[in-house]
């Protein structure tokens, strides 16, 4: 197998670039199947990172269903922590499609728990948790966020600037290094 995802850098993160795989790939991949030093990573949890990827295949084929073609995985799922909470990311949509109602109404058909919302006051608490999940995170452990030209992260830079998801997802949270991201690849049969 060729690995299309690179090991993890010195600092623990997926070296800076955009690792187009397909969700089959991403299931081999080092994200999953964890890195080959076992004596530095004892810990790592290669069954809960799998079915982390099965939740993502469901929202990902709920979005290619609807049009949506470019989906960006990233948070501490493609870092080098044993057990991420979950996976973030964000997809490429259509500004129009989003604003009217149009593209939630549709994937909200399409999935049988009506979770696709970003709804601040849907956010519910789980025990354990410092902060309030979206009802996506609580069914899947995965929270994906739309992007278009001029919409927002909620996430800043050093300088207290607003950043675009393509920019916020791109850096490391806890220290603002650069790092890589995955582009989920539609392939028949994913």
């Amino acid at each position: 197998m060729v690995e299309k995802i690179p090991v993890f850098d010195r600092n623990g993160l997926l070296p800076v670039g955009d690792y187009d795989v397909s969700l089959f790939d991403l299931r081999g991949s080092v994200l999953c199947r964890g890195p080959d030093d076992r004596q530095a990573y004892p810990n790592w949890d290669s069954a809960w990172r799998v079915w982390l990827v099965e939740q993502l295949a469901i929202m990902a084929q709920q979005l290619w269903q609807v049009g949506v073609e470019s989906i960006f995985v990233d948070g501490s799922f493609v870092e080098d922590k044993d057990h991420p909470n979950d996976i973030d990311g964000y997809f490429v949509c259509d500004r129009d499609e989003f604003v009217s109602g149009r593209l939630v109404a549709a994937l909200n058909r399409l999935d049988p728990q009506k979770v696709w919302t970003w709804d601040h006051s849907l956010r519910r608490a789980y025990p354990g948790y410092p902060k309030k999940q979206l009802p996506m995170w609580h069914v899947y452990r995965v929270e994906l966020y739309p992007h278009f030209s001029g919409l927002g992260s909620g996430i800043r830079d050093a300088r207290g600037n607003e950043l675009e998801f393509p920019a916020a997802f791109r850096q490391c949270r806890r220290d603002g290094k650069p790092k890589g991201i995955v582009r989920l690849l539609k392939v028949t049969g994913s």
